[in-house]
């Protein structure tokens, strides 16, 4: 291959990018291409997600992000509009990893004005590991020329080429566009002039062109607007798809080195995961004991209590749990739960009697962990935790849903505020809401639509349009007479199951034993200043962090 793609933008660019993962790494791999990027604008959501299905798929993923600079990124000064550039960072390496999670995470804690903004402080102190490519004619040296400035685009290309070195790149686009066009001859004579290597990109939003009708609903719907709005945001054409290396050859006859240098550029990114790795938190002993040590200690004294007389069976059953526990390397897991629980008990605030198979062991029953003895109830430890078993264990926690809140913070005062965060979760478009905000962007009349949702069966197997119009014969019968409905439910067909925004996982607490941001990064909920994990449940566990389930019931609350 001659050419790599190296700037795309997938469903985590949420309701910008259209490109979903599965089928953006699918034609890659169908195409040939031995590698793909993710650059995100602002996030790094789909990170975990796309790294894995390019390994299944046999390309090499290169981990990246299209962050927002701007000159300050403590100033709350500008309009919307106005508050930041683009900017393209690869990560070459575990350290480019982590740099970029602290870069990214930086933008929401420091520098959330409108968007996750960072400035060129963050890229000095954090470009170790990181290859930064120059952006699209959003990006600030483009602009510059745009707006004539061409000694100013010198400059600030010369001050990127002193933070990154020879990792700086000068990014190349042709979407057919005049502004593209009229710059890219200076942004060539700059990067010959100051000794940069010119690197082109397409700037991915969705993998067809014929999906290009599809990416510009998603942004009507980001932005609240009516398709009809001559006003609006909107791409300026169908090029910002998957383009193969023959399309990328013939739209830089005169730069060829420009597609070459994309296959230098992911030959320089080796970034790898370990899925199989547990960084489980520093849980402090008293002295004179190790981790194993106190939790034996905890766990004879437990079954004193619970248990009069402790007969043979008990104690090898205690011993037995025991066992695989510190084989498995988990006392750590134990003594977190058990002291999380144990400050809420000791505080007055309902704890739930232990549900799914953690009430299967003996020893989170003497931990006062579970209430459910397993013995009397003939429970199996094997089904919480055995040696076979690769995951950490989960101990699902049931709380006072009024004073959650008070236990999250325990774990913060005892872990550091560095180490501990909420997990994000993602709301998807179903069905009935694709067509809803569908119809709304078309602006056809509430009772039309309101009458197409109505005939699709409230039956939770409907996962698509096909499955109601399988199940709907009503419905199949206006998909096929109606062309106002038949274009409505084509386009909420091809949103179906786009995630739209993100919130707070109302259970998951993520607890790291180094700085949170070094393994991953973190946004910041603008309404009420919590921080939350980038990556959701499943990937954070992938990353191998303890991931708490601390549930807040409002059956306890009601209960007290």
């Amino acid at each position: 291959m001659t050419f790599i793609h190296l700037h795309n933008h997938t469903e985590y660019s949420l309701l910008d990018g259209a490109a979903r993962i599965n089928d953006l790494v699918e034609r890659a791999a169908a195409y040939g291409m031995p590698a793909l990027a993710i650059t995100d604008h602002g996030v790094m959501y789909g990170a975990i997600s796309f790294y894995q299905k390019c390994k299944q798929e046999g390309i090499k993923p290169i981990i990246g992000c299209e962050v927002y600079i701007c000159n300050d990124r403590k100033s709350r000064s500008g309009r919307k509009g106005d508050s930041a550039c683009h900017l393209i960072l690869l990560a070459k390496n575990q350290q480019g990893y982590k740099n970029l999670c602290k870069i990214v995470s930086i933008g929401f804690l420091e520098g959330f004005y409108y968007k996750p903004r960072i400035d060129k402080e963050v890229l000095r102190q954090y470009s170790e590991g990181l290859i930064c490519m120059s952006a699209c004619i959003a990006g600030e040296i483009p602009e510059l020329l745009l707006a004539g400035d061409y000694e100013g685009a010198r400059d600030l290309a010369a001050e990127y080429k002193d933070i990154f070195g020879e990792n700086f790149y000068i990014e190349l686009q042709n979407h057919g566009l005049e502004q593209e066009l009229r710059i890219n001859p200076q942004l060539i004579q700059i990067a010959r002039e100051l000794d940069i290597k010119p690197v082109a990109t397409n700037d991915l939003h969705y993998v067809d062109a014929a999906d290009a009708d599809m990416h510009d609903i998603l942004l009507c719907i980001q932005t609240g607007k009516i398709r009809s709005d001559e006003n609006r945001m909107r791409f300026p054409n169908d090029q910002f798809y998957l383009k193969t290396e023959e399309e990328m050859t013939k739209l830089f006859p005169d730069c060829p080195e420009a597609l070459a240098n994309t296959v230098y550029v992911a030959d320089q990114c080796n970034v790898e995961f370990q899925f199989d790795k547990l960084f489980m938190p520093n849980y402090v002993v008293p002295e004179g004991h190790d981790l194993k040590s106190y939790l034996h200690q905890l766990c004879v004294e437990g079954l004193q209590r619970r248990y009069n007389p402790i007969t043979p069976e008990i104690r090898a059953r205690m011993d037995y749990e025991l066992n695989i526990i510190e084989t498995m390397d988990f006392p750590g897991y134990f003594l977190i739960v058990w002291d999380m629980i144990n400050f809420a008990r000791t505080s007055g605030i309902s704890v739930g009697p232990g549900r799914g198979s953690a009430a299967g062991s003996i020893v989170a029953y003497c931990l006062g962990i579970t209430d459910i003895d397993p013995l009397k109830y003939d429970l199996l430890f094997e089904r919480f935790l055995n040696p076979e078993r690769v995951t950490p264990p989960d101990i699902d926690t049931d709380i006072s849903d009024v004073r959650r809140g008070e236990v999250v913070d325990y774990l913060v005062h005892k872990y550091g505020e560095d180490h501990v965060s909420q997990i994000v979760t993602f709301n998807f478009m179903l069905v009935k809401g694709a067509v809803r905000a569908v119809g709304r962007v078309l602006d056809l009349p509430y009772s039309q639509v309101d009458r197409i949702v109505k005939l699709m069966p409230d039956d939770l197997k409907i996962k698509t349009i096909h499955d109601a119009m399988e199940a709907s014969p009503e419905l199949r019968e206006v998909y096929e007479t109606d062309p106002d409905a038949k274009e409505l439910l084509d386009i909420a067909n091809k949103i179906q199951g786009m995630p739209s925004h993100c919130g707070k996982h109302a259970a998951g607490v993520a607890i790291s034993q180094d700085e949170l941001i070094s393994y991953m990064p973190v946004w910041k909920d603008p309404k009420d200043g919590s921080v939350t994990t980038q990556y959701a449940k499943e990937q954070v566990e992938a990353c191998g962090l303890v991931k708490m389930d601390v549930l807040g019931l409002r059956t306890l609350s009601l209960i007290d």
